[in-house]
């Protein structure tokens, strides 16, 4: 009698559709040391486009969207126009780059699974807290040290 939780999928009745144990196939073929060091390389790019990516979402792709929101205003004299197309461009090359994130993500599971890595879930999640963590630390040493309250070095506000 199956009354397990972790085997019914929570209810002692029976199991609900689709809340099976995972059970992977069998590990393909090795296809040799070269191939697998080929597609780790590749695994490691991917992973390197994906910081890349991630690190954009941060800072430049926000401030170029505020760029062509002053364009527009700039263009048509009206900030409505000018927000309203800040936000445009924001909702859609931050979406845009979420989406390509999650394509690479997949696409880096596959190859260090090619490369002969037991490789199950991705890296997504722990890469983009990773760049908001360097990204808040950049923000951090800008404002407080470069361009803050009190700085007097590069900020242009010092006593002649």
């Amino acid at each position: 009698m199956r009354t397990d939780p972790s085997d019914t999928g929570g209810l002692f009745v029976g199991r609900r559709p689709g809340t099976a144990p995972v059970r992977y196939r069998t590990l393909p073929k090795r296809a040799g040391e070269l191939r697998e060091r080929f597609d780790g390389s590749l695994a490691n790019v991917l992973l390197a486009a994906m910081a890349v990516l991630s690190l954009l979402c941060w800072g430049p792709i926000p401030l170029a969207c505020l760029w062509l929101g002053s364009q527009a205003n700039y263009l048509t004299g009206s900030v409505s126009v000018g927000i309203l197309v800040a936000f445009i461009a924001l909702f859609v090359l931050l979406f845009g780059a979420l989406a390509l994130l999650r394509r690479i993500d997949q696409a880096w599971v596959l190859v260090r699974r090619a490369a002969g890595h037991d490789q199950r879930g991705g890296m997504l999640g722990r890469m983009f807290a990773a760049t908001c963590a360097i990204g808040a630390i950049l923000f951090a040493i800008w404002f407080l040290v470069l361009h803050g309250p009190g700085s007097s070095v590069f900020s242009g506000r010092g006593r002649v």
